[in-house]
């Protein structure tokens, strides 16, 4: 478990996750309102080269972040009622894309993701710190 004092200590983390990452790998963000999942995103589109504003996509379902060193495809699953809203948009195509596809609030469907993905649960604590912890898909 990984103790963020400050939402730059969360950026942080994600970009230095982004250094480990290539064409393929799956991110999963869980964890409650205001957990620290789009800040998380935020420095890992920035490790990755991206100069995008990072939002989360709550109403578009995806953003995709083009100018960096691997296309980026950021879900996010929680406004997602059923898997086939999830499948209807495309998902799988996401997949089979050559990059790195980081989702939100995947912990709703997580039988959509592939057996490969990395799994991180935040919590955001009274003191204003995070906990991140990288879990095992089986228990995610």
């Amino acid at each position: 478990m990984t103790t963020l004092p400050t939402p730059e200590a969360t950026f942080d983390w994600g970009r230095a996750l982004a250094a480990h990452l290539e064409s393929g790998c799956v991110i999963a963000l869980c964890g409650h309102l205001g957990a620290g999942k789009t800040q998380a995103t935020k420095g890992i589109v920035a490790g990755l080269g991206s100069n995008a504003a990072v939002t989360s996509p709550t109403f578009t379902l995806v953003h995709e972040y083009l100018d960096g060193r691997v296309p980026i495809f950021h879900f996010d699953f929680y406004r997602m009622d059923t898997p086939e809203q999830v499948l209807s948009v495309g998902w799988d195509d996401f997949l089979d894309e050559p990059g790195v596809v980081i989702v939100e609030w995947a912990d709703l469907f997580p039988d959509l993701l592939p057996e490969h993905t990395r799994w991180f649960h935040f919590e955001s604590l009274p003191t204003g710190e995070r906990h991140v912890m990288e879990k095992p898909a089986a228990s995610a």
